[in-house]
């Protein structure tokens, strides 16, 4: 069944869902590798760059002679089947290689946010029970081992870069694995086939933007039915270069269900050459390298791109072309090569398919990149649906859409408006955690999202905001922040914003600029501003941000116009706390932490 013919004919779940489910069968992440990896053998795998720039790479071969290695020196230091393994380390080779390792070793792998404090790490890593941990280099190992007093469980602490005593080195691990693959060559093969696919794959952690992280299970099921249902909208084909394969950045956490789901376990089932890159703010740079034929990411990158060119194309080189404050309109008459001349800068010029999801994208960001011949869509999804649930090819995607559900799922909107899943995506449950599982979870089986949206009659999914970030006013007026921020973030100096108001008689805002729309922004105008502590006190910035409010308020109902606001001197990150670290915002901390700033907004 093509992308089409199933876009176009009328939805029979139950034959989508019999179909995914029977495709799925009883694999495994590690059946679907042994086959990928034994049909391209001789492919790159893995790609990345050294500090002096240079190029370093392994075929597929050579990764899964590594994974088997690792496996069974896993096993050899001890590791027991369903035991947990925590991994804390950025993008790189090495901590993909243990992710599989562990799987293989019948253990389940749980990777933890790169800027998680040591007592979040211990968290998690108690909360598991966690017998080994895996961590990047010096820099990891000090956090935890700060805090391996409260770790009673954990035996091992494996460093994959440089040594410490009484830490077993990755190199040691691979020693000791190929020694045992010497000594019984079938005893790799014969460990990792007893898992099975209702066997967990991993545990992914929320990032706690209501409370302590819970520990999502995913099971081997989860994850092929996902994989299943992907490939029936989106082939392998639309998303992979001439040569079938799929060139792709990892950048984003590997803690985060997408980067999991896409970089990790999506290469495990169908050729891909995954280039790594250990910083976030260089994703560009290496995707120059790499020229990616997929690419994903969340708004805020998208944002911070979009700046980027637009500053670019305001260059007085371009300025015959009317490009300063270009738009999806300007941009669609300029001629094809100098498109591509802009993609091939951010190393998109390639990319056959581009998505967004976490949260709603700005459908004019969408349409500017569209514009520039960058097929972006968005879709759907959260922790507990094994990734996306929806998303669209981007021939049939609706722009202020996430998209129709993938084959075998189903939705219903509940009385307040709340969406409901239900389908072979949906989580195994909350690890140790019966209570919260059955509130999220019903007797009849539909996932209870949390996020509030509508389906319109072709069945494509309008996310409009979330449950409990609902604004109540004292009033009892219902405000949608997301709408409000949405509006505000529309002026291109207003990098962040959060809605104040929650049983309040009116709507305030704390707002952060951009750092790159206000240089650029301060060039034109021939203002010199010494950083951004400064530029939310000068009186011409302020003044620009009150159009900006005003503006956004022209296009909100009277009870959601923000009546005051405050520019504060930072940008919100992950590292401060503002942010999870997947970038959403931290309502509680931001409303605690600015308590006195929204006091006086209100008095």
């Amino acid at each position: 069944m093509t992308t089409m013919e199933w876009r176009d004919a009328p939805r029979d779940v139950a034959a989508e869902r019999t179909a995914v489910l029977a495709e799925a069968g009883t694999s495994t992440l590690l059946t679907a590798f042994e086959q990928t990896a034994a049909d391209h053998a001789e492919r790159e795998a893995h790609v990345w760059w050294d500090a002096e720039g240079t190029r370093h790479a392994l075929t597929y071969r050579q990764v899964r002679e590594r994974v088997r290695d690792a496996a069974l020196g896993l096993s050899e230091i001890g590791l027991r089947p369903g035991e947990f393994v925590v991994i804390w380390s950025g993008n790189r080779s090495q901590a993909t290689i243990a992710d599989y390792a562990v799987m293989h070793a019948r253990g389940v792998p749980v990777f933890l946010y790169n800027t998680l404090a040591p007592e979040q790490a211990a968290y998690i890593t108690g909360h598991c029970e966690a017998t080994v941990a895996i961590v990047a280099d010096s820099s990891y190992l000090d956090k935890l081992l700060s805090v391996r007093d409260q770790l009673p469980r954990l035996r091992h602490v494996i460093l994959l870069e440089g040594s410490h005593p009484g830490v077993v080195t990755w190199d040691e691990v691979l020693a000791r694995g190929a020694a045992a693959d010497e000594k019984d060559p079938a005893a790799f093969d014969a460990m990792w086939r007893k898992v099975a696919s209702a066997d967990l794959a991993t545990l992914i952690y929320t990032s706690g933007t209501t409370g302590q992280p819970k520990g999502v299970m995913i099971t081997h099921h989860n994850a092929r039915c996902y994989q299943f249902a992907v490939e029936r909208v989106l082939p392998a084909e639309k998303r992979g270069g001439a040569d079938g394969v799929t060139r792709l950045v990892s950048y984003l956490p590997m803690a985060h269900i997408t980067g999991r789901s896409a970089d990790q376990w999506g290469a495990m089932s169908a050729p891909t050459c995954v280039a790594y890159c250990p910083d976030q703010l260089q994703v560009f740079a290496v995707a120059a390298k790499a020229r990616p034929t997929y690419f994903f990411g969340i708004p805020r990158v998208w944002e911070k791109l979009h700046t980027a060119i637009r500053a670019s194309l305001s260059a007085p080189g371009l300025a015959e072309l009317g490009m300063p404050g270009a738009t999806a309109q300007s941009l669609a008459l300029l001629p094809g090569e100098i498109k591509a001349a802009v993609l091939a800068k951010a190393g998109l010029d390639d990319c056959k398919l581009a998505t967004s999801g976490s949260a709603p994208l700005d459908p004019e960001i969408i349409a500017f990149f569209r514009a520039l011949g960058l097929p972006l869509s968005e879709g759907w999804g959260m922790s507990e649906l094994s990734n996306a649930a929806t998303i669209s090819p981007p021939e049939a995607a609706r722009v202020g859409t996430v998209g129709t559900l993938l084959p075998g799922m189903e939705a219903r909107i509940a009385a307040d408006g709340e969406i409901l899943i239900r389908g072979p995506l949906v989580m195994k449950g909350y690890y140790k955690d019966a209570e919260r599982t059955a509130e999220s979870v019903d007797h009849e089986g539909w996932m209870h999202t949390g996020d509030i949206g509508s389906l319109d009659e072709a069945g494509y999914l309008r996310i409009t905001d979330r449950k409990k970030e609902l604004i109540i006013t004292s009033g009892g007026k219902n405000i949608s922040p997301a709408l409000v921020e949405y509006e505000l973030q529309r002026h291109p100096l207003i990098g962040q914003a959060c809605a104040i108001g929650d049983r309040r008689n009116y709507l305030t805002a704390l707002l952060v600029l951009d750092a790159e729309a206000l240089r650029g922004w301060a060039e034109r105008e021939g203002i010199v501003l010494d950083g951004m502590a400064e530029a939310a006190t000068d009186p011409r910035v302020l003044a620009e941000v009150e159009r900006g409010v005003a503006e956004a308020n022209s296009h909100l109902a009277r009870v959601e116009q923000v009546r005051r606001w405050k520019l504060l001197p930072a940008e919100w990150t992950s590292a401060t706390g503002e942010l999870t670290p997947t970038q959403k915002k931290r309502r509680r901390i931001i409303t605690a932490r600015y308590a006195a700033e929204i006091d006086t907004l209100y008095r």
